[in-house]
């Protein structure tokens, strides 16, 4: 008897050590394989971010040749064309570039003035109008004009500075600076993600002064120039067909529609639209089997010499 239960915890605790055993094995292995994909992943990233800068290069030559041979920039330019997908090695490579003067220049909303960054009120009232176009709430054209201006005074009759922020948990002060994201926007109190996701594709975060391309601005940032207008908006097909065959509306074009203003507001609204533009943004996608890197480069071209340069980059998020 004592015999046969010997036996039978042998055989439990040969079962118990082949079970601790096959766990041990199972977890070795899976922690094998988890290193071998992590480490499959980090190497596809690494050979992503160095196609893609070579495709950064590319971007970049072709706004150099197009800088020296052409007086404007429209759709109807090879930078304008996206770089349809190209086969790598166990992948593809794609990109495209966008000319961020197209955009409504939000560091725009001020200007310098004595070293004091100050609200800029014939850009306040543009803003506003594109606001409203696009069914967003005018008050906060005001709003992120104070997160930008130097002053601490909240702008009439909606506005936003210290005081709204600092209730907040976490607290924080407005920026009293230009941006530099136009992601930051999500820092304004009560903006919130869905008017970023609607207001984002209309707006950019360029020095300021910068001035709005005629040749590449959207139809709703065209309109909000110009108070009372919605040409642009609603013939928006018409703008699209035209822009296939030239610059679209140059300003022999635009200035038709100034007769409503007087001598003042013709001189700053003309001062702040061009047909040629500096600013770009480069946007590449590198496969590599299941990865993908996602890279965005904002490049400038230099009026006068040509030469692009890289001036920020971030991967995954504009």
């Amino acid at each position: 008897m004592r015999r046969s239960r010997q036996r039978g915890v042998a055989l439990i605790t040969a079962v118990l050590i082949v079970a601790l055993a096959t766990i041990l094995a199972v977890s070795v292995g899976f922690k094998g394989y988890l290193d071998q994909r992590r480490t499959a992943t980090a190497f596809a990233l690494d050979q992503g971010l160095q196609i893609a800068l070579g495709g950064e290069a590319w971007a970049a030559d072709v706004l150099k040749r197009d800088g020296q041979r052409s007086k404007t920039d429209d759709f109807t330019e090879e930078w304008a064309t996206p770089i349809p997908p190209i086969p790598i090695e166990d992948g593809e490579f794609q990109g495209q570039l966008e000319d961020m003067q197209g955009r409504f220049n939000l560091n725009n909303l001020v200007t310098l003035q004595d070293g004091t960054l100050r609200v800029d009120t014939a850009a306040l009232e543009r803003f506003s109008r594109l606001l409203e176009l696009l069914d967003l709430e005018e008050k906060w054209a005001a709003i992120i004009a104070d997160w930008i201006d130097s002053d601490i005074e909240e702008g009439f009759p909606a506005g936003a500075e210290d005081s709204a922020y600092t209730g907040l948990t976490p607290p924080y002060r407005t920026a009293n600076m230009p941006i530099t994201r136009v992601s930051e926007l999500l820092a304004i109190a009560g903006f919130g993600p869905e008017r970023y996701r609607r207001l984002e594709p209309f707006v950019t975060a360029l020095p300021v002064g910068t001035r709005i391309n005629l040749c590449t601005a959207s139809p709703e940032v065209l309109d909000a120039l110009i108070d009372g207008q919605t040409e642009y908006t609603l013939a928006r097909e018409n703008t699209a067909e035209m822009r296939k065959q030239r610059c679209f509306p140059d300003r022999r074009d635009f200035q038709q529609r100034l007769s409503g203003l007087n001598a003042r507001q013709k001189e700053t609204l003309e001062a702040s639209i061009d047909e040629k533009s500096a600013w770009f943004r480069a946007t590449l996608w590198v496969t590599i089997g299941t990865t993908r890197y996602t890279l965005y480069s904002l490049l400038y071209r230099n009026e006068g010499t040509n030469l692009v340069r890289p001036i920020l980059r971030s991967a995954g998020t504009p």
